[in-house]
Formats: structure tokens, C-alpha cells, sequence
């Protein structure tokens, strides 16, 4: 059995589901999956930017709707459970938790207690952490010494 580490900032979609799914071929593949819900203050400027440079000005100027705080853990803990209730439709062994703090800690920490094969980060894009290096992908891979796979979700919402 091959074990990835899937981590998310959103609900996947059914193509999310089916890129992750059919990677590894026939192969058997355990999930563990970790959302962290986008919407602290911090990286709400970044993805205003990311909108603008995607040329999505009306997503841009509605970033500041994007829900915060506990708000944004009731979404994030609705977006796991339609993600996980998708990976098993598709067959596919999948856990899950919600990570509230220091994203790269749980990661690494996760991929030690599990043994994991390899990480999985499915993203929208960030452009301005990504030029900089800054992204989860780029950061993952000085930490946790299994290959990390960096994937675009298909859809914005």
C-alpha cells in the first residue's frame, strides 16, 4: 500500500479527486489528508495578488469576504469531510485533520507517524509565494525528506 500525505487548502473537486486517485495507476493508495482553511490576515494581500495576476479583479476585490478565525475553521472542517467522503467514493483509503497552526510542522510530523511515501500539495496557485519560494511545496521539500509532488486544483471556488 502506497501512503501519501494530501495537503489541501480547500475542498477537493471530482478532478482533484481523480488526478490524486489514478497517479499511482492500479496501485493501492492510503490518504492522509491535512486542510489548513486560507483565511488568516496575513496572506490575505498575497492572494489579492494572485488574483490580480491571474486577471481575476472581481475575486481580488472580494478577499476580504474570504471567511477568518473560527468562521474559516467551520468552512475548512466541511471542506475535509467533502474531500475525504470524495477520496472514498473513488476507492481510496483517506483520513484526515484540520491543521490551525505552522502547516509545515503537522506536515513533517504527519509524515513521520505515518511512514508516508510522498507529499502531495494540491494548491490553487500562489504566485507570489512560489516566485519567492515561499510556497508550501518549495518549503516541504527541505523538511521532509519524502518527494513532494506539487499540483494546481482545477477549479477557484
Amino acid at each position: 500500500m502506497f501512503t501519501s500525505v494530501l495537503m489541501i487548502e480547500k475542498a477537493l473537486t471530482s478532478a482533484d479527486v481523480e488526478f490524486v486517485t489514478t497517479l499511482h495507476g492500479d496501485e493501492q493508495v492510503a490518504f492522509h489528508v491535512l486542510l489548513q482553511p486560507r483565511g488568516d490576515q496575513a496572506d490575505r494581500l498575497l492572494r489579492a495578488i494572485d488574483d490580480v495576476a491571474l486577471g481575476e479583479l472581481d475575486e481580488a476585490a472580494r478577499e476580504g469576504e474570504t471567511p477568518e478565525g473560527d468562521e474559516a475553521k467551520g468552512f475548512g472542517a466541511r471542506a475535509l469531510e467533502v474531500s475525504l467522503q470524495a477520496l472514498h467514493a473513488a476507492g481510496s483509503g483517506a483520513v484526515g485533520r484540520l491543521v490551525e497552526d505552522h502547516p509545515l510542522d503537522a506536515l513533517k510530523s504527519l509524515v513521520d507517524e505515518v511512514n508516508a511515501d510522498e507529499v502531495i500539495v494540491l494548491t490553487d496557485p500562489h504566485y507570489v509565494e512560489e516566485f519567492f519560494h515561499r510556497d508550501w511545496a518549495s518549503r516541504a521539500r527541505h523538511k521532509v525528506g519524502v518527494p513532494v509532488l506539487k499540483l494546481f486544483s482545477h477549479s477557484k471556488t
